[in-house]
């Protein structure tokens, strides 16, 4: 298997296991009484299903995202960039003021 398909394989289980974890916090702290809503209801299991995978989507594709953007390599040399001048000075530009009435 290629090592890209693995670390997206890897990735997206994370993913899914942190959204897992997210929807019990949400639970155990019943934000917007939605403990009570999926307990009450019956299909609130369905409805459980349904945010455990929405949210698996979002975190799996933030964490292959993070995980391929902390793969890029790191700049040498020096970090302060290029200075576009080097000083500033004052010009002196003349505006003809209208007659006083």
């Amino acid at each position: 298997m290629p090592k890209l398909i693995r670390l997206y394989i890897t990735q997206v289980i994370w993913g899914f296991v942190i959204s897992a974890i997210f929807v019990g916090v949400l639970l155990a702290l019943n934000v917007a009484n939605l403990r009570g809503l999926i307990t009450g209801s019956d299909i609130g299991l369905i409805a459980l299903f349904m945010i455990w995978f929405m949210n698996g989507i979002v975190f799996a594709g933030v964490q292959f995202a993070y995980s391929i953007m902390s793969m890029a390599e790191k700049p040498g040399g020096p970090r302060r960039g290029s200075p576009v001048v080097h000083s500033f000075e004052p010009v002196v530009v003349q505006q003809d003021a209208p007659a006083p009435k």
